[in-house]
Formats: C-alpha cells, sequence, structure tokens
C-alpha cells in the first residue's frame, strides 16, 4: 500500500546520526545516503519497498513537523521496540510514550512513541502475541 515515507529534516547528519542507530535496532538496512542532495533511505532487507526516507525539503524551505502527524514503523518483536526507543532517546530523540503494551489498541498492540531532533513524531510497534 505504501511505497514511500519522507521526512524533512534541517540537519542532515544530525538525522543520519539520529536514524541509523534505531533503523537498525528494527533491522533495517541502509538503501543509500547521497549527502550532496541530501537524503538517506532505508528499507526491510528482503524487500525494496516501502522506503524509509529522510532529507532536505525538496522546495527549500525549512523542514517543519506537522501537528497530528505520526508515522509508525513495524517492529520483529518487542525487544525491538524497546531497543529502537531507547536508541532514539540515546541520540537526540524525546520520549512521547515509553515502550509498553497497549491494550486499547488491541489486546497484543506494544508500541513506543519518540520525536526526532526534529519535532517528528514516530512509533515503534509490534503487534504479534509474545509467544507468537
Amino acid at each position: 500500500m505504501i511505497s514511500h515515507v519522507f521526512i524533512g529534516v534541517t540537519d542532515f547528519d544530525r538525522a543520519v546520526q539520529f536514524y541509523s542507530p534505531v533503523m537498525e535496532a528494527l533491522r533495517l538496512k541502509m538503501k543509500f545516503c547521497d549527502r550532496d542532495t541530501p537524503w538517506a533511505g532505508w528499507m526491510a532487507p528482503d524487500a525494496p519497498r516501502p522506503l524509509f526516507l529522510i532529507g532536505r525539503p525538496f522546495d527549500g524551505h525549512p523542514a517543519s513537523c506537522g501537528n497530528g502527524q505520526m508515522i509508525a514503523l513495524l517492529a520483529p518483536d518487542r525487544r525491538a521496540v524497546d531497543l529502537a526507543h531507547a536508541r532514539a532517546l540515546a541520540h537526540g530523540g524525546s520520549c512521547e510514550g515509553a515502550p509498553g503494551l497497549r491494550p486499547h489498541y488491541h489486546a497484543n498492540y506494544y508500541g513506543a512513541y519518540f520525536r526526532d531532533p526534529d519535532g517528528n513524531k514516530l512509533c515503534v510497534c509490534h503487534h504479534d502475541p509474545v509467544d507468537a
């Protein structure tokens, strides 16, 4: 359903330093990093899409986050949710919700929420039961 998601950033090097360890925790690999453009993208190791992209906005205006916008990334397991959230906070992110079950979404929803250094809100989540 989704081809790619692009997040505008104000400081590309800072953003790469933030997103690289988070994506690694989610077992996503960097597809490219072009510092001249600048933009970078990550993907699942077994599929070319969807892509998660960061870079300067194409219109040349400063990047800004949207109120009510959030991107949720699937984690392969609950441990990856915990690790991605911890890495986000260790690399300049801010907590918007600690890792844990959110049974008001569904019985097995395990997620965490954070903002990147530019204020973009992200979620990392896993939907399966622990023993799945």
